[in-house]
């Protein structure tokens, strides 16, 4: 009986997340939570250099998030992120995300630790950052899938995540592939044997 309720939620969630208005709802918050983050980290901050590090740091952090989570989240037997992850290989042009309110909520925890460690401006900073982050990756992302490139460089950039579709276990980076040369999951074509 309970095991059937938790496959029903997760199966009802995973649905949910496959929506337009899930995706769009949650870019709104995460736009929303972000701004706040960076208004309130700037106002408490006091040097531009920390502020300015907080920054660099945090969205240098969220790259390897980014990494991360594709590569053992999303790849990996957890249902609700890897039947949600599944159902974008089989529909690339879909609107899956996660639920919108569970990035929010990961995000503003993420935020109460850096403020029980740091500075608050610093922490502040840092986790908006790392929200904003979170929020070019959902974009580029959409955008790799739903617009057709002219400039040599981003069909490049976005020819890198079209491979992974079709080579799972490789090319786990959205935004940039600095964690997939770092750890050796770039795609390299095979020489063909004649």
């Amino acid at each position: 009986m309970m095991r059937n309720l938790l496959r029903n939620s997760v199966d009802a969630i995973v649905r949910m997340s496959s929506t337009r208005a899930n995706y769009w709802g949650e870019l709104a918050v995460d736009v929303a939570l972000g701004a706040v983050l960076m208004v309130e980290g700037a106002r408490r901050q006091p040097g531009a250099l920390l502020g300015t590090l907080a920054i660099v740091l945090g969205l240098f952090a969220f790259s390897f998030v980014e990494y991360f989570f594709h590569r053992w989240m999303f790849h990996t037997r957890i249902p609700l992120f890897a039947q949600g992850h599944e159902l974008h290989h089989q529909h690339p042009l879909g609107y899956d995300s996660l639920p919108f309110f569970l990035p929010p909520l990961i995000l503003l925890a993420l935020t109460g630790v850096f403020v029980a460690l740091m500075p608050t401006g610093f922490a502040l900073l840092l986790a908006g950052a790392i929200t904003f982050g979170y929020i070019l990756y959902g974009l580029a992302h959409f955008t790799i899938h739903h617009v057709r490139f002219k400039q040599p460089l981003l069909r490049r950039w976005a020819g890198a995540h079209h491979v992974h579709h079709y080579h799972p276990d490789s090319n786990f980076g959205v935004t940039t592939p600095l964690w997939d040369v770092l750890l050796r999951t770039r795609y390299v074509r095979q020489a063909r044997v004649s």
